[in-house]
Order: structure tokens, then C-alpha cells, then sequence
């Protein structure tokens, strides 16, 4: 009998690192494949990308709205809320024999807590890694413990979940998916990418990727830096869309006001996954606080420049130059990737998230994993008190 395997995608961001598991799931022989879309991938004002899993021919099994029109954390915690309820009498009905998660976004805690109600066994991908200034690092965590096999990208963060009090056996070192592009996919040459994106690299380009900071009140505290020191900057600005959190509303309309004094400027609703990768590769510096500057932009020795908290705690290559919120240090910081010296130190370097492998990794044990309620059980360490 085929095993039903369920994969919940809830915005661009997972859908790139999801891609070549759903790829390779949808064609193993021995897989029912039941991808369910849900959040800001139903949204148009988010560039409602879920046509890009459709021309890509991944069969949708479900498709769920749930994302509130809203820039609040209270919207945020409602649109869990409507999700769950979505998706209770869905996966009720579905009863799969697992379900596939990636990540921290908030809104895969309602796939997670609905499936441990139901007893659906549950896999992750990219446990174990830290992002102290978002409410992620948080969500990573829980989702782990409630998850019964993992999927780690580094040694370290395979270390980590383990130290969370998960067996062994369940932790599997795979790499980050999205590197799997680099391998699998053809990448656009700088001609092509030009004319799908409609616009000429004849001059440098800074790739701006910038979410809110969800772990502090006013999520958009520390863009006023970044937008001060990007006002003063030559270069040609090119801004990727945030993340659908709280503040990302005012995130697009400071990033629209900026661009609107620069003609050459643009801004990007949303990029599948090719092409987002293509334009890594011929950007000149990223900017921001997004885990991209840190994961996949190592895989082309990017300079990158990671501004404030959100990313706190990650591990990194040494692409990855760190400032703190204030318009100086991050004009020094670009200053420094721009340089030579910093550029010629980069040479030869590798992502330590992974060699492009990672699912067929993930599929393996996804398909050879007994399916048993051992599986639904987990046995805890022994512990010493502690006064």
C-alpha cells in the first residue's frame, strides 16, 4: 500500500525550501502526496504565489484560507485560530500517515497541534537552529517537541534537538532542501534573469530581505536604522516583500516611500524559487535579517550584512557580517562587504547547511521509517534532580 504523506506550506518562504521533497514525494511510487496551501500564499496581497506551486504541476490536495487581512500580533494569533479549525475537520478526514513540517513560522503550529490531537505522526524540517529575535526560535522549539522524527541541516542543531530530550534515532543530519537548488536546478544566466525580472544589473545591487522582529513589541523598531542607512546608498536597492508577520504592512510602504525618490529601484512581491536563487548569484550584497542572508547566500560567498536581533544566535559562515540597529554601523558594515579584501577572504569558504542533498535524505527516511506506535512514543532520559 502507498503511504499517505501530508506536507503543509504556508508561504513562499517554506514552499523554496520544500520544493525538491514535494518534487521527489509527488514521483516516489510509494507515496500518496497530499500538499496542503495555506497563509499568505492564498493572499494577493501577497502575491498569492500558490500559482507558482500550481505551474509547477505539485498537485495541491487542499488548498485553506486562514490569513487575516491584518498588521497586528493580535491577527497573527487569529489566524492560527482559523487555521486549526480549517484544518481539524481537513486532516480528520484525511487521516494521513504522516505529516511533513518545516521550520518555525508561527502558523505551522496549527498543523502541529491538530496532528498530535489525531495521533499523525509528525516529521520537521530544520530543528534544532536559533533565532532569538523572533517569536520563531520559540515555535521551532515547540514544534520539535511535538514532532516525532527531525530533520536537521547542521551537526549542531542535530546536537541540539537531541539535547531537547529527543532519541537518537529520530534526529537525522539532511542539510537545509533549499540548497538543492544549487544542485538540481538550472539556474536563469544573467541575461535571462534580466528579462524575466524586467531590469539591468549595469550597476551594483544591494538585495534587501527584512522582516519584522516579532520578539520585541514594536516589530518594526530597528527598521528605522536600516531605512536611514539605505537612503544613503548608491547602489541600486532591490527589495524583497516581508514576511506576513505584524509590521509588515509599514515594512512595505517604507520600502515603496524609499524607492519612490529611486528610479532604478525595485520591489518584489514575490519570487519562485529559481529565480530568487538566480538573483542571489548576481546581486552584489544582501542586506537585511532574514535567515536567507545566512543559509542560502553562503552557498555563493554573498556578502551579507545581518542587521539587529532577529537572526541572534544562528550559526553562520564567514559571508555574514553582523550590525547592530543603527544607521553607522550598518553603512560600516556594507563599506566592509563591498570591499575587496572582505571578498577575496571568502574565497574557497562552504555552506554549513548543507551539499545540495538533503531530499533525498528527508524522502528516504520519510518512506522506509516503520510505521508503528512506537513511532507516536517517546521514552525520556533519566535526569538527576536539581535543587
Amino acid at each position: 500500500m502507498k503511504r499517505t504523506i501530508a506536507v503543509v506550506t504556508t508561504s513562499r518562504a517554506d514552499f523554496s525550501h520544500l520544493y525538491w521533497p514535494l518534487k521527489d514525494l509527488a514521483d516516489h511510487p510509494e507515496v500518496d502526496l497530499k500538499l496542503i496551501v495555506l497563509g499568505s500564499h492564498l493572499s494577493p496581497q501577497f502575491g498569492y504565489s500558490v500559482r507558482e506551486i500550481e505551474k509547477d504541476a505539485i498537485p495541491i490536495a487542499a488548498k485553506l484560507e486562514c490569513l487575516l487581512s491584518s498588521d497586528t500580533d493580535i491577527g497573527m494569533a487569529k489566524t492560527m485560530g482559523v487555521a486549526i479549525l480549517s484544518l481539524a475537520d481537513l486532516l480528520g478526514q484525511m487521516r494521513p500517515d504522516l505529516l511533513l513540517l518545516i521550520a518555525d513560522r508561527y502558523e505551522m503550529l496549527a498543523p502541529a497541534a491538530v496532528a498530535l490531537t489525531l495521533r499523525i505522526p509528525i516529521a520537521h524540517i530544520e530543528g534544532g537552529e536559533i533565532s532569538e529575535g523572533a517569536i520563531d526560535d520559540a515555535v521551532r522549539n515547540a514544534l520539535t517537541k511535538m514532532s516525532h522524527i527531525h530533520f536537521t541541516s547542521t551537526k549542531k542543531a542535530r546536537a541540539r534537538v537531541i539535547s531537547l530530550d529527543e532519541e537518537s534515532w529520530r534526529v537525522h543530519r539532511a542539510g537545509a532542501p533549499s540548497l538543492d537548488h544549487l544542485r538540481r536546478s538550472r539556474l536563469l544566466t544573467r541575461q535571462e534573469l534580466e528579462s524575466v525580472l524586467k531590469l539591468s544589473f549595469d550597476k551594483p545591487a544591494i538585495l534587501v530581505a527584512y522582516h519584522p522582529v516579532t520578539i520585541i513589541r514594536d516589530t518594526v523598531e530597528e527598521s528605522d536604522a536600516l531605512f536611514s542607512a539605505l537612503a544613503q546608498v548608491d547602489d541600486r536597492l532591490l527589495f524583497c516583500y516581508p514576511n506576513a508577520d505584524a509590521g509588515s504592512h509599514k515594512l512595505i510602504e517604507r520600502a515603496r516611500g524609499l524607492l519612490a525618490a529611486r528610479a532604478d529601484g525595485r520591489i518584489f512581491v514575490n519570487l519562485d524559487p529559481v529565480t530568487y536563487w538566480s538573483l542571489l548569484q548576481q546581486v552584489n550584497i544582501l542586506v537585511g535579517n532574514s535567515s536567507s542572508g545566512i543559509m542560502e547566500a553562503a552557498s555563493f560567498a554573498l556578502p551579507t550584512v545581518n542587521v539587529g536581533l532577529r537572526q541572534k544566535g544562528r550559526e553562520r559562515a564567514r559571508n555574514v557580517l553582523d550590525a547592530p540597529p543603527d544607521a553607522k554601523a550598518i553603512l560600516a558594515a556594507i563599506d566592509c562587504a563591498k570591499s575587496a579584501a572582505f571578498k577575496s577572504s571568502l574565497e574557497g569558504m562552504t555552506n554549513p547547511y548543507g551539499d545540495g542533498h538533503a531530499s533525498e535524505r528527508i524522502v528516504k527516511v520519510l518512506t522506509t521509517t516503520v510505521l508503528s506506535p512506537k513511532l507516536l512514543i517517546k521514552h525520556a532520559r533519566e535526569c538527576d534532580a536539581i535543587d
